[in-house]
């Protein structure tokens, strides 16, 4: 390991100015860097768009692995591409700094400068760019509902606000890349549901590839199309969210937040009952009405939890949404009461947590063709 004066100084990878990488798409970081008590070893292989959320407990890794992507920390042994520019190459001799790289980061805590306003804020933040560089900032402003908050100061508005001027502050240097750190932490429930609307919408309207930190399952499943589940340093799993949280050998991580994500669209409103029926490759769920118009593409959460089994049809029950399935895989829970199974509703895949006694007196085997009845659906909107 490399002291830790050459690791301030930078003597052993002098920087450069950004080169060209040898792919165009996609972001490839490696990083090995240790600390005592400590050491990170990643391999990743992200796509260049969309919302990749790094998830794990905490003391896994996740800041630590951004902060490298950042070139805040400078890893032993390190290679980073994003979309066809070479940000580090340890053996080519490549750094390039903070500074030099087209990057957006937004903190757990805003941190606006309390001398200045919202406009003065947003002003400093684009004053790292050059000149011919900078737009309008018009389409961000619209994008995070601060337009009417360009004249206030930081002590005058909310912590969502804060956090969306913070936001705002990194868009406006026109980043290759937008790094955020559990932007919700310090947000209660209420002030974190005002904002992940407007998470939503720029993953929507704007082509940069986001790198999000969570420790929260359902931040995750609102937000994200990658995943990169880390542990102690280390990646566990990395692929696409429906894929990876279907996973049946990854219990430990998601604990009692063991479920799934469906893909669906609006199908049908029931003015009479007031439900809506949204259709997923595989079937229909019902869920009390909602306001989006038909055709809308959303989606929702099972968890596995709230998923039992029977061999027949249930007559007679309150549940609404019964599906028929194939039992894929079975596998050991958290909890040795516990079994997790997964299932194969027409192409998609739920998993139940049920009790192992359960499983047992039902003789569960994979193959077998049975009936869920889903208790709770939660729509992730």
């Amino acid at each position: 390991m490399r002291s830790w004066f050459n690791r301030l100084t930078n003597k052993e990878q002098p920087s450069v100015e950004p080169t060209q990488a040898k792919n165009t798409q996609g972001i490839y970081a490696r990083f090995h860097i240790q600390y005592p008590g400590f050491e990170l070893k990643v391999d990743l292989d992200l796509p260049g768009h969309g919302v990749t959320a790094l998830f794990g407990h905490s003391g896994s890794g996740k800041t630590t692995c951004l902060r490298c992507i950042a070139g805040l920390e400078q890893a032993d042994i390190g290679y980073l591409e994003v979309n066809g520019e070479l940000w580090q190459d340890t053996q080519a001799g490549v750094f390039i700094p903070t500074h030099k790289r087209s990057l957006g980061y937004v903190f757990q805590e805003a941190s606006l400068f309390p001398h200045l306003s919202v406009r003065g804020n947003l002003a400093y933040g684009r004053k790292r760019i050059d000149r011919t560089q900078r737009t309008s900032w018009d389409h961000i402003l619209d994008l995070l509902g601060i337009g009417h908050l360009l004249d206030r100061m930081p002590d005058r508005l909310s912590g969502g606000e804060r956090q969306r001027v913070g936001i705002a502050r990194a868009l406006v240097t026109n980043p290759r890349l937008l790094l955020m750190d559990e932007p919700l932490a310090a947000l209660d429930l209420k002030r974190k549901g005002e904002i992940l609307p407007y998470l939503e919408r720029l993953n929507q309207e704007l082509d940069i590839p986001v790198l999000y930190i969570s420790h929260s399952p359902d931040e995750v499943a609102r937000l994200a199309d990658h995943v990169v589940l880390l542990d102690q340093g280390q990646v566990i799993a990395q692929g696409g969210l429906q894929e990876t949280m279907a996973r049946l050998d990854l219990p430990a991580v998601f604990t009692e937040h063991t479920g799934v994500v469906i893909e669906a669209r609006v199908a049908e409103h029931d003015d009479e009952y007031h439900l809506t029926r949204l259709d997923f490759v595989g079937g229909s769920v019902l869920v009390t009405e909602r306001p989006e118009p038909l055709g809308q593409r959303l989606r929702f959460r099972v968890d596995a939890r709230d998923v039992s089994l029977s061999h027949h049809r249930v007559e007679g029950t309150s549940v609404m949404n019964i599906l028929p399935v194939r039992i894929m895989d079975i596998a050991t829970a958290d909890t040795p009461a516990h079994v997790l199974v997964r299932l194969d509703v027409g192409g998609s895949i739920f998993i139940a947590r049920i009790t192992r006694r359960s499983c047992d007196q039902l003789g569960i085997a994979q193959g077998m063709d049975m009936w869920a009845q889903i208790k709770a659906v939660a729509l992730l909107v």
